[in-house]
């Protein structure tokens, strides 16, 4: 099962940016993270590694890279009249769809670490006092846990909507449109709340009540809790006799 998976997860990091226009696609979108990458820690200064801002990064970059990639998983063979060759071979369907779902999470995840460390980099280049600044450790695992969680719940969302799209275009539209709902009804949510004296004291006695890695710990329970749940329906939902009656 592992070399079959491993199998799998190299077939897609060898077409990971080949399809016509990913790779364009792909670069276009890095210059977002990038710009972060250096303003952030320029305007934040020291406090970029002693405090949360860098989990802005962990959120949205591999919710970014992640979101473009991993519709291509099953649409995309689709579209190149490629999935009943991937469905006739040895392969089983939980090596195919770990393969997949793999490749996408460990590229936005493995991206968003290399943008954490060019932060870093800028943060030492625009701010070096003397020493070298790093990130407080209960930050560092706060952002590579929450990195690696967003990853994991965006590919596996990604994975669902691509096993039921025809075209690579209709996946990416589903997932960014279910990754961005909670986003702005959050958005609103917040600005309901700030309209009331009483409910936006609520909200700062009981934000003020929570720690650093409680909070963090939170967040991880509800996003491991979501990316589990997502792997359980698209296990549920791939089907090899469905995929090829789709074609």
């Amino acid at each position: 099962m592992k070399d079959d998976i491993l199998t799998v997860m190299w077939k897609e990091r060898k077409g990971l940016f080949r399809a016509q226009g990913r790779r364009g696609q792909a670069l276009l979108t890095m210059l977002s993270p990038l710009f972060l990458a250096v303003y952030l820690p320029y305007s934040a200064g020291v406090d970029w590694v002693e405090r949360s801002m860098s989990l802005l990064l962990a959120v949205i970059v591999p919710f970014i890279l992640v979101g473009i990639t991993v519709p291509d998983s099953f649409a995309g063979e689709r579209e190149r009249h490629t999935l009943p060759t991937l469905l006739a071979s040895r392969l089983p369907d939980r090596a195919i769809l770990f393969g997949k779902l793999a490749m996408s999470m460990l590229f936005g995840w493995g991206i968003t670490v290399l943008i954490l460390l060019v932060s870093l980099v800028t943060l030492n280049v625009l701010h070096w006092p003397g020493y070298v600044l790093l990130y407080k450790p209960s930050l560092l695992v706060a952002d590579l846990s929450v990195s690696g969680l967003v990853a994991l719940f965006t590919a596996g969302l990604g994975v669902f909507f691509s096993l039921r799209s025809s075209t690579v275009q209709q996946a990416q539209q589903l997932t960014m449109s279910v990754l961005l709902l909670p986003a702005m009804v959050l958005q609103f949510g917040l600005l309901f709340i700030l309209q009331s004296p009483s409910l936006r004291e609520t909200l700062n006695s009981t934000l003020g009540a929570l720690s650093f890695a409680q909070l963090v710990l939170i967040i991880v329970a509800v996003l491991g809790t979501a990316a589990v749940a997502l792997l359980w329906v698209a296990m549920a939902r791939f089907s090899r006799a469905r995929l090829i009656l789709s074609q």
